[in-house]
């Protein structure tokens, strides 16, 4: 039932969604498969971090880091925040972080986030903090999320403002995938009674599946359902295969996108091909392989800053068939990686011209791609190829 649910909302959203009206002019740049157009919808956000497309013609949901969750309508224009969002540790890289629609939102409205969440008495107090997951019905008016609760909790609580990770996956069967950095505290992401450095799985309601790969084990988290991983910021499902790709920021050198396996081990810190920033080798690490944990999908030596991922499935511009598109944080452009087979055959880098951190990247139902970009005046923008 979960399946179907989930297969019937995307494609009422995919049916009934409309382009949205662009609200400046447009510029072009030079691509390999042709000139890349891109348009801005909405400027001056706060540090937008994700995006999520509304079905019925309403537009999308946005979120900025500081903690505001706004609706962007069809025609481009940008809502006051929405009342009933929870409280946000929002120091250095916390705040509000990823948004994505229940697999039953025709019939239940629920949006879900991650955000980061201190240890203090209240959400946005404590020295220290971690990332946390809830999720609240949208108000028929789009003004407010009801009855806010929260589902998930990573534990402990270690990050002093790095490393939350933090988007969400909801896969074929509706199950809810989370993917949460390491806190910067390197060996927690190889402790398995600790949520840091993991991917977990869990029902929309934030209970655990009991065929969860480490259920029953002594010491163990039952949310986990893949470990060793450092700073995860892009996650996204294989709409041809299923499988959850994610992929997280290394050290200095050692970008990584992986391909997730139940209960596997990703290596971080132990295995990576990254060097800290201090110029030393990790001090955990015992080489780029190491048996028992995964070797990378693709790996990239010199660390672009990796984030929002997005997979190209729409008729619209042919030449992107069977790429997934990366934001890149660090070297300020958008990474395209053509795929057959599971194995990468070209990558191209996209917008360097453009000089924007671009955090997330979603495929529009109308076949265009939509970038969100860091800073304090984020930009919302519609890219295309010229036809």
């Amino acid at each position: 039932m979960l399946r179907k649910n989930l297969i019937a909302t995307l494609c009422t959203a995919a049916i009934l969604s409309l382009p949205l009206t662009a609200s400046a002019a447009t510029e072009t740049y030079k691509s390999e498969l042709g000139t890349v157009t891109v348009t801005p919808v909405v400027e001056g956000l706060d540090h937008p971090w994700a995006l999520a497309f509304l079905p019925d013609r309403q537009g999308m949901l946005v979120t900025e880091r500081s903690g505001n969750l706004r609706v962007v309508s069809a025609d481009g224009k940008l809502s006051a925040p929405l009342s009933g969002v929870p409280q946000v540790w929002a120091q250095k890289q916390g705040g509000l972080l990823d948004v994505v629609l229940s697999p039953d939102f025709a019939k239940d409205r629920m949006v879900y986030l991650t955000y980061s969440e201190g240890s203090g008495k209240t959400a946005a107090e404590g020295d220290t903090a971690g990332t946390a997951a809830g999720r609240g019905r949208l108000s028929k008016d789009m003004t407010r999320l009801e009855d806010f609760e929260v589902i998930f909790r990573q534990e402990p609580k270690l990050s002093v403002g790095n490393h939350f990770g933090a988007r969400m996956v909801f896969d074929r069967d509706g199950y809810l995938f989370i993917a949460l950095g390491e806190n910067n505290q390197r060996p927690t992401a190889q402790d398995l009674d600790k949520l840091q450095g993991k991917i977990v799985r869990i029902y929309p309601d934030g209970s655990v599946p009991k065929d969860n790969p480490f259920v029953g084990q002594k010491g163990v988290r039952p949310e986990i359902w893949s470990y060793g991983h450092r700073n995860q910021q892009g996650a996204a499902l294989d709409p041809w295969t299923g499988a959850l790709w994610t992929n997280e920021h290394g050290p200095k050198g050692g970008d990584e996108l992986n391909i997730i396996e139940r209960g596997a081990n990703y290596g971080w810190p132990i295995a990576t091909h990254g060097i800290d920033y201090s110029g030393q080798p990790i001090s955990e690490s015992k080489g780029k392989v190491v048996e028992g944990t995964k070797i990378p999908f693709q790996v990239w030596e010199v660390s672009p800053g990796l984030s929002g991922m997005a997979f190209y499935d729409h008729s619209l511009f042919k030449a992107w068939d069977h790429s997934v598109f990366i934001g890149a944080l660090a070297t300020e452009e958008l990474i395209r990686l053509q795929f057959e087979n599971d194995k990468i055959v070209h990558e191209e880098r996209l917008l360097k011209d453009m000089k924007q951190r671009i955090r997330d990247v979603r495929q529009g139902p109308d076949g265009y791609l939509y970038l969100l970009t860091d800073d304090d005046k984020g930009s919302l923008l519609k890219v295309g190829l010229a036809q």
